[in-house]
């Protein structure tokens, strides 16, 4: 069964510097060394996310918000949404390894660390969080698929199946078909990868307080409460 999800034409981009810009949002409890780690959408930026932190009201997270490598249409993108989408995949999950293991050096472990991403950094969300070969504290990922899934599970790392996601979708998505997502969510839960899975009614966003909250108490439970 072909488990790609049927999606959109975009214009295409090129690609650019291998950097990926951060910035870091501290907590407001000083020492605290639980971090999230923001990755946007196609076309938005870390810009489109400050808001984030200060809607979850969780006084212990720290947050980075990250750009993705390649300018697009005034913000930037993760991979061609409409062309060959695995390079792109291939090269921004080497870029979030690499900076992953340099947040690891800096004193921020994964196991204190949580991946959020929306749209294509849902998708990223989900490649780096079976890929990697560290237990994340949790992952996020909002109105995304994955990439090649069948192939994905055949190449997870040694603790994916110790991983534990939050994965939303909205019933009325115009840009990534609800039904195609659920689809391969199935097939990632039928491989045995942990996931709380919820359907909301809502297009392609984050649908205000009541998706928020699903958000602020996976995380919570995560870190233990």
């Amino acid at each position: 069964m072909n488990h790609r999800c049927a999606l959109p034409t975009f214009p295409p981009f090129r690609f650019n510097s291998p950097m990926l810009e951060t910035q870091l949002v501290p907590a407001q409890e000083k020492h605290s060394r639980r971090l999230m780690i923001v990755l946007h959408g196609l076309g938005d930026s870390m810009e489109g996310y400050r808001w984030l932190p200060p809607a979850l009201g969780l006084p212990w997270l720290n947050c980075l918000l990250v750009n993705a490598p390649d300018p697009y249409f005034g913000g930037y993108a993760w991979y061609d949404f409409s062309g060959d989408a695995g390079t792109g995949v291939e090269r921004s999950r080497a870029l979030l390894f690499e900076l992953l293991d340099e947040q690891r050096k800096r004193g921020w472990p994964a196991e204190q660390t949580i991946l959020f991403g929306f749209s294509q950094g849902c998708l990223m969300t989900i490649e780096v969080g079976l890929r990697y070969p560290h237990l994340f504290a949790g992952l996020v990922g909002i109105s995304g698929y994955a990439h090649e899934p069948e192939r994905l599970v055949r190449e997870l790392s040694p603790v994916a199946l110790q991983q534990r996601f939050l994965i939303t979708h909205g019933t009325d998505d115009p840009l990534i078909p609800f039904a195609a997502v659920r689809e391969q969510i199935n097939l990632l839960k039928a491989e045995r990868i942990h996931i709380e899975w919820h359907a909301l009614v809502k297009a392609h966003t984050i649908a205000g307080d009541a998706e928020l909250a699903v958000i602020r108490d996976f995380v919570r439970a995560r870190y233990g409460g």
